[in-house]
């Protein structure tokens, strides 16, 4: 058993859409990234990298490379993971906490966690997302953008001699 954890912070400002855990999701702003600032998305690969000692997203997917331009990431995702498997890797859980003063998070909790179950080949009971604001205190509070925390678990899988 091993256990990763991965961050990441975006502040709003772009006008690309708003895209948190695969789900897009109606508001004003979107959030300056390389790619589609998939926030969730990406403190999530970098958990699972955590947990398999492999580095950190900017190893496999450096934001000075123009392919991974507006990318999705959740084709980066499922790159990740495939790399996770050929270790012999299976994801046990996933634990993940949004913090966003704006916009609420909970319509959108469900479609995130499904994107995950399938991008990750996992049932949807190994996926927690949960959210939270941070009481109007920071940057967060300011509205001026949004974060995101990831615990993954994965299990070696044994091999029957």
């Amino acid at each position: 058993m091993r256990i990763g954890y991965g961050f990441d912070l975006h502040t709003f400002g772009s006008t690309k859409p708003l895209i948190i855990g695969g789900v897009l999701i109606p508001y004003h702003k979107g959030l300056i990234a390389h790619s589609n600032g998939d926030l969730l998305i990406h403190a999530v690969i970098d958990s699972l990298l955590g947990a398999a000692a492999m580095g950190d997203i900017g190893t496999f997917f450096p934001s000075d490379n123009q392919i991974y331009k507006n990318i999705d990431s959740r084709i980066l995702l499922k790159k990740i993971f495939k790399k996770i498997k050929s270790r012999n890797y299976n994801i046990s859980n996933i634990d993940v906490t949004i913090i966003a003063e704006d916009p609420k998070m909970s319509p959108y909790i469900f479609f995130m966690r499904s994107n995950l179950s399938l991008d990750l080949n996992t049932q949807i009971d190994n996926i927690s997302i949960k959210s939270t604001s941070s009481q109007k205190i920071g940057c967060i509070g300011r509205k001026e953008g949004i974060a995101c925390q990831a615990i993954a678990m994965i299990i070696k899988n044994k091999k029957c001699i």
